[in-house]
């Protein structure tokens, strides 16, 4: 895309939507909760904000919750955040601004200063889907009191995600691992990360996106190492920034959906 916004030529001819979809398959070949994820978190913003309200999706990828979100409440808006230029593009391809409702963010969250890039005021709800295991857990500390900042009084947080075990539970993590093995066997790990690099070899190799994968790997030269924080990092963290009523909504094994009130 080019500076002013225009789409260039080669971009013109990519399937944005078919990327979205192989996009959400892939995630589902290792998430197979991963819809009924997403309707119990829609299903608490329907019991806790009124019909017209704007939500942050933090770590958004190409949008697959702030389409569904969008779909669900006709009256409400988004604010989707994420610092990957490729997964981005594709969903500012295939979505655009979903008739004025969608909003695109470049940050990186836990950085110092990303809520700088937000529009201006404060937020009714934000939610992270599959993404903020990426965090050390220093800046997913620093995330939350930079979100806090930015959300309303009474603004509902919720982060559906693999949030594991900390060291004080090691005998419930090797509970749930080996339960794990037994229903899928050893083998889908490895199953799983083969999806993963499919997906994103074959997106490499369609022209128009090859400006962004350089960009991607310029990031990602000076991106932390995958920090996996444990569920009590997240807990406490939400704490010590502010939120209320913090707690696990719902969960197999450590995939979770954790709530926090502002």
């Amino acid at each position: 895309m080019v500076g002013d916004g225009r789409m260039t030529h080669g971009e013109r001819n990519v399937n944005w939507p078919a990327l979205l979809r192989s996009w959400d398959v892939q995630q589902e070949s290792f998430n197979p909760t991963r819809e009924k994820r997403f309707e119990l978190m829609l299903d608490v913003l329907g019991a806790s904000l009124p019909a017209r309200f704007t939500a942050l999706d933090l770590g958004s990828g190409p949008g697959s919750l702030s389409a569904r979100l969008l779909r669900r409440f006709p009256a409400a808006r988004v604010v989707a955040i994420d610092y990957d230029p490729v997964t981005q593009r594709i969903g500012r391809g295939a979505l655009g601004t979903f008739g004025g409702r969608l909003t695109w963010v470049d940050a990186k969250l836990g950085g110092r200063g990303w809520t700088d890039r937000l529009p201006p005021g404060k937020f009714d709800a934000a939610l992270s889907t599959t993404a903020l295991h990426w965090l050390t857990d220093p800046n997913l500390a620093r995330m939350y009191r930079d979100l806090a900042r930015r959300l309303r009084r009474g603004a509902v947080f919720l982060n559906g995600d693999h949030m594991p075990w900390g060291d004080d539970d090691r005998g419930l993590s090797r509970v749930a691992g080996r339960v794990y093995e037994l229903r899928h066997g050893r083998a889908v790990s490895r199953s799983e990360w083969n999806t993963w690099k499919k997906w994103w070899d074959e997106v490499e190799k369609i022209p128009a996106l090859r400006p962004y994968f350089a960009e991607r790997k310029r990031r990602a030269a000076h991106h932390p190492r995958h920090g996996d924080p444990a569920l009590s990092v997240h807990v406490t963290a939400l704490r010590h920034a502010g939120f209320r009523d913090v707690g696990v909504l719902w969960q197999v094994f450590s995939n979770r959906v954790l709530y926090a009130r502002r």
